[in-house]
């Protein structure tokens, strides 16, 4: 997975460069906000990003701001790392649109611990969309008959909307995405070989064979 590390502190980059690098993620680095921007606009951009508050030109919240309305629905899974850490800081910064937030200096753990969540929320995001893509396929592939169907009580034919009468197939047929392949059910098979054997019976009576 590709990450993002935007910092303008060159040996706080670092440290969380050799702290991400080992675990198999790739990282790109930035040093400012307006840089990260740049960066996350392309359409091959990590999707993963850590992001420092204070920058220059463009703060980590701003970004955050930025990404989240020219993108609403790209999935990206922000964090934003800071020495703030009063309760209306992390409120401020989650409602710039940071999914999560790591206070400076942070231990090894807790970051590695934060980016695998992150990558864990970003992989179900990726499922799931792929799902919706294939509900949505299927959806527009399917016809579907609504309200109320005249039919015939005896034959079972349907009338159509030309006032035609039809057999059952033929109209789901036309009216549907449904195809047909006849057969003959245990039911209409065992009423038919009775009615063929009765055939049979009464023809061997008069000597007629068939």
């Amino acid at each position: 997975m590709q990450i993002l590390i935007a910092d303008d502190d060159r040996m706080s980059a670092e440290v969380l460069v050799r702290t991400l690098t080992p675990e198999m993620f790739e990282v790109t680095t930035a040093s400012d906000g307006a840089e990260a921007l740049e960066i996350l606009r392309r359409p091959d951009s990590p999707s993963l990003a850590i992001l420092d508050w204070m920058m220059p030109k463009v703060d980590g919240p701003d970004v955050c701001r930025l990404i989240r309305s020219e993108a609403p629905g790209a999935h990206r899974y922000l964090i934003l790392l800071t020495s703030r850490d009063a309760r209306e800081d992390v409120v401020a910064g989650l409602q710039a649109g940071a999914d999560d937030y790591l206070v400076k200096p942070c231990h090894k753990g807790e970051l590695l611990a934060r980016v695998s969540v992150g990558a864990r929320v970003l992989e179900l995001q990726k499922g799931l969309a792929a799902r919706v893509e294939e509900l949505q396929l299927a959806l527009s592939q399917v016809k579907q008959l609504s309200g109320l169907l005249p039919i015939c009580s005896y034959c079972k034919c349907i009338r159509s909307d030309e006032n035609y009468w039809q057999q059952v197939d033929g109209y789901l047929m036309e009216h549907s995405d449904a195809k047909f392949t006849h057969g003959i059910c245990p039911a209409c098979y065992a009423t038919l070989s009775r009615e063929l054997d009765e055939y049979s019976k009464n023809n061997s009576t008069r000597g007629v064979s068939i």
